[in-house]
């Protein structure tokens, strides 16, 4: 299956791109009432970018990145995180988070990778959150397209956010809008993880590549082929399958939370005002 010419179509103009990025950024969040945002900034290159697009969109001065290592986190992380806010000029803070996940590990010491990684995730947006309130900071998202269509991220935990402009951007485009807006070559260049663990990194996780993925993902959800036409077109039916069942069991994780209805008007259902409603 050559993936290239299938990933040629996914290739976006790129100033036409970041001015629409950015033009939405500051739509979304200054019709709130803010002004500044935050993000974690984690020293890969999803975070890398949207740092990028938050600076260009708001100015330097109105954009706090926080990186939040573990002690077993890769001390290039966080060196790539000091090198994309020092070629920005943006506020780097740091904050460790070993102490309160070795406090809670000792107390479930029958956690696995997975469940550490989920707290992990989840204990850094909390962080976030908070520093939200206290700067009054918009907190930004960070998860690409082909990580949300797949699920492959932590309910909220790195899933979650107020504002994502990278949201729409299968992992390819990330990388193309990044060299288009100058993003380190040592960020772009590194294989892709979210550093829960050591050695860890996406594709080895997923058991395939963004590229390949991505190709997929562009003929099943952007162009609605159904997985004969994918097959005919030379994708194996087991990697169909399973990018399908991904997609389909990680439903829940892009839903806002069910509420059961009971009311004549639910939240959910009925209720359904744009969120700077204010009349």
């Amino acid at each position: 299956m050559n993936t290239d010419a299938l990933l040629e179509g996914l290739v976006l103009d790129g100033p036409a791109a970041i001015e629409v990025l950015c033009r939405g950024l500051r739509r979304e969040v200054e019709r709130t009432g803010f002004t500044r945002v935050i993000l974690g900034l984690s020293g890969g290159l999803d975070s890398a970018l949207t740092a990028h697009l938050a600076a260009r969109a708001f100015g330097p001065g109105n954009v706090i990145a926080l990186a939040m290592p573990y002690r077993t986190s890769n001390p290039d992380s966080l060196a790539h995180a000091r090198l994309v806010a020092g070629q920005l000029g943006i506020e780097l803070r740091v904050a460790d988070i070993s102490p309160q996940i070795d406090a809670w590990a000792a107390v479930n010491t029958d956690a696995n990778a997975s469940r550490r990684g989920n707290k992990m995730a989840r204990e850094r947006m909390t962080l976030l959150y908070d520093l939200s309130m206290a700067d009054a900071a918009m907190v930004l998202g960070t998860s690409n397209k082909t990580e949300l269509l797949l699920g492959y991220s932590t309910v909220f935990g790195d899933s979650a956010s107020a504002v994502n402009p990278i949201g729409d951007l299968y992992k390819t485009q990330v990388r193309q809008i990044s060299r288009e807006l100058g993003v380190a070559s040592e960020v772009i260049a590194k294989p892709p993880s979210a550093d829960l663990w050591e050695g860890q990194t996406d594709e080895d996780e997923l058991g395939f590549s963004y590229e390949q993925v991505d190709a997929l993902l562009s003929l099943l959800v952007d162009r609605r082929q159904r997985p004969a036409q994918l097959i005919r077109q030379g994708f194996e039916p087991e990697f169909v399958e399973r990018v399908r069942g991904l997609m389909q069991r990680s439903q829940y994780k892009r839903k806002m939370p069910v509420i059961i209805k009971i009311s004549g008007r639910t939240v959910d259902k009925d209720f359904l005002y744009p969120r700077d409603w204010t009349g």
